[in-house]
């Protein structure tokens, strides 16, 4: 996905939920502060996305713009509707959204914006879901050095997991230090 895509599908879901502020929390989210990060970050052809004010008006877009609807078709990335439950994101991340202003589309008078997660908390999230894929995109983020493992490490003991979850994360990313 690019950042022009995540334009699109959050403008997209915006005209649908009629909610003008979108919090973006799954890895296309890095394109709030990363347009041009590497490659292998931008695999994912979905976007996981609720509505800021309205979080329960994301099922809105789940049919119209989700997984195998005419729009995933037509442009070949989608939405995903998620909740602000979905990121496991370290204690205060709310406050560290990256603002995205969404240019306007075809004759479109809202003001869109999507609030990206930010990549410190973005990548601490990742590793909370524990999926292999999700830590070889914290790898890719380390690697890239779009990420501060020292940023990392002290966030990680606010990620709202279990403690054995918290340890691991916590002992990976000692790993990756050395």
């Amino acid at each position: 996905m690019r950042i022009e895509d995540l334009h699109h599908v959050v403008a997209a879901a915006a005209q649908i939920a009629d909610e003008e502020e979108w919090v973006v929390v799954g890895s296309q989210a890095i394109l709030g502060t990363d347009a041009e990060a590497p490659p292998e970050m931008l695999r994912s052809m979905e976007a996981d996305l609720y509505p800021r004010a309205a979080p329960d008006k994301a099922i809105l877009i789940e049919g119209v713009l989700g997984d195998g609807s005419r729009f995933h078709e037509a442009n070949g990335y989608y939405a995903h509707a998620v909740g602000p439950e979905t990121a496991k994101a370290p204690a205060g991340w709310e406050d560290r959204l990256v603002r995205i202003d969404v240019p306007p589309r075809g004759r479109s008078i809202m003001r869109v914006v999507a609030f990206c997660l930010e990549r410190h908390d973005l990548v601490l999230s990742k590793l909370a879901a524990n999926r292999e894929r999700d830590w070889e995109f914290a790898k890719d983020a380390i690697e890239a050095g779009l990420v501060e493992l020292e940023i990392l490490e002290q966030r990680v003991d606010s990620v709202p997991v279990p403690a054995e979850l918290q340890r691991l994360i916590a002992r990976s990313l000692a790993a990756m230090r050395r």
